[in-house]
């Protein structure tokens, strides 16, 4: 008996779309036995319970299998990249991705042999802790979301020494890289390399400085959403920023860099978006508001950079009891409609929602060997994991958005009860009240 019939998939995993994701996803790898082992361990991935181990993928697999396994991995020289690239496409064929999502991911490790591994302060934990830092791109459907590249974030204690180099066997061109900047370069990869159209890229700011990843992106002509910090915004002092301004009125009336401006600017486009909350299983209705700002350039910006980027700002309350939006949004979709903007950020829950239930249970954190290739080659086998799920038709089944429901309550929407309705005609293209933003009236211009 093979080792394909001894490692059963499950029952809502198809055999038909296991065997067209690998065949389409490993045809860059030159030799027909490397071919089977990448087969024999993402279908361990996909049916072996509990920690993804060399030895859990190998069972039943025969004598030597568990080595041939980790010479697969961490030794022999296939190009991840081709691999990610061919998926990705695959992805695009068959899915058709609304966006790509930028999610972190953190792995916890006891020791210090793990390559990228360093006790850091991790704001998604609140604490310092022992641990790699990562960053991947998904491309998110309603229906599903699949990571197609995969970024270490390597401390400069591991890439500022040799021996450490040499260890976990980095490559010469590979440096120290914040995990931001690491996601600008996966996406630009993406559009460059692989050649995708490049939808909407998803990512959160809120712990680093907005400006040098969407001056990066627009000089990319990459299409944006990406949530920033309040106090980007809204700084302690009333006004907003050095780096960011509301745009003057076109009478003069507003434009004096205030925050009441800002807020007075949201205020006027604001309306109730719904849209369908993967985290919860529901469909909501958050009021969201527009207005046009301008990000200046820091003068300790490196040269080459432009002087100011002008951006749509979104404002969303999605608490009732507060007179200001807790949520905020930076995106250069200037001329798309406010609740397409706003529904696009959203699809970020559903990459949190598969990144919970599917990603552990798929070894997205099981990988135990000491070397970079190692650890590429094991997410890219993840990744390939992930597709089929998303492609298999009882998955996609389970996980489409329910019909929707059209009684919105005022505490989903942040407005007053008589304001929270959403007409029954409304769609999940969008909205019946929905317009461009901004709209003429409340339009900032350049103070």
């Amino acid at each position: 008996m093979s080792a394909e019939e001894q490692q059963t998939l499950p029952d809502d995993i198809s055999q038909k779309e296991f065997t067209e994701v690998l065949s389409a996803a490993l045809r860059s790898i030159p030799r027909s036995d490397q071919r089977r082992w990448g087969e024999l361990y993402v279908r361990g991935l996909l049916s072996v319970r509990g920690k993804k181990t060399m030895r859990a993928l190998a069972n039943g697999a025969g004598g030597g299998a568990e080595q041939s396994l980790y010479q697969f991995i961490s030794k022999s020289p296939w190009d991840a990249d081709l691999v990610r690239g061919d998926l990705a496409r695959l992805l695009i064929q068959r899915a058709q991705p609304r966006a790509w999502v930028v999610q972190p991911l953190v792995i916890t490790k006891v020791g210090q042999h793990s390559v990228g591994v360093e006790r850091q302060w991790v704001s998604q934990i609140g604490r310092v802790v022992n641990c790699q830092q990562a960053m991947s791109v998904w491309l998110t459907m309603d229906h599903g979301s699949c990571p197609v590249d995969w970024e270490l974030a390597l401390p400069e204690c591991w890439t500022g020494k040799e021996e450490m180099r040499r260890r976990a066997s980095i490559p010469t061109h590979v440096g120290s890289t914040p995990p931001e900047r690491c996601a600008v370069d996966s996406v630009s990869k993406m559009a460059r390399e692989w050649g995708l159209r490049g939808r909407p890229v998803v990512m959160d700011l809120r712990e680093t400085a907005p400006r040098p990843v969407c001056a990066d992106l627009a000089a990319r002509q990459i299409p944006f959403v990406v949530r920033v910090d309040p106090s980007a915004v809204l700084p302690a002092g009333g006004s907003p920023g050095p780096a960011l301004a509301p745009r003057a009125s076109a009478d003069g009336t507003a434009g004096r860099g205030s925050s009441a401006d800002l807020f007075t600017a949201l205020n006027k486009q604001r309306m109730p978006v719904e849209w369908f909350d993967h985290a919860a299983g529901t469909v909501r209705a958050t009021s969201v508001g527009a207005a046009r700002v301008t990000l200046r350039r820091d003068p300790a910006a490196p040269q080459g950079q432009p002087e100011r980027l002008d951006l749509v700002l979104l404002g969303a309350w999605t608490d009732p009891g507060r007179r200001t939006p807790s949520e905020f949004w930076l995106s250069n979709l200037a001329q798309s409609q406010l609740g397409t903007v706003y529904r696009t950020a959203m699809l970020s829950r559903r990459v949190e929602r598969d990144l919970q239930e599917e990603s552990d249970r798929l070894g997205i954190r099981d990988f135990e060997g000491r070397s970079y290739r190692g650890w590429h080659h094991h997410m890219t086998m993840v990744s390939l994991a992930h597709a089929v799920t998303v492609l298999s038709p009882s998955r996609a089944k389970d996980t489409k958005a329910p019909a929707r429901d059209t009684r919105v309550s005022a505490r989903d929407t942040g407005l007053p009860a008589r304001d929270a309705k959403v007409p029954a005609r409304e769609t999940a293209r969008g909205t019946a009240r929905e317009t461009k933003v901004p709209a003429r009236d409340t339009k900032v211009t350049a103070a």
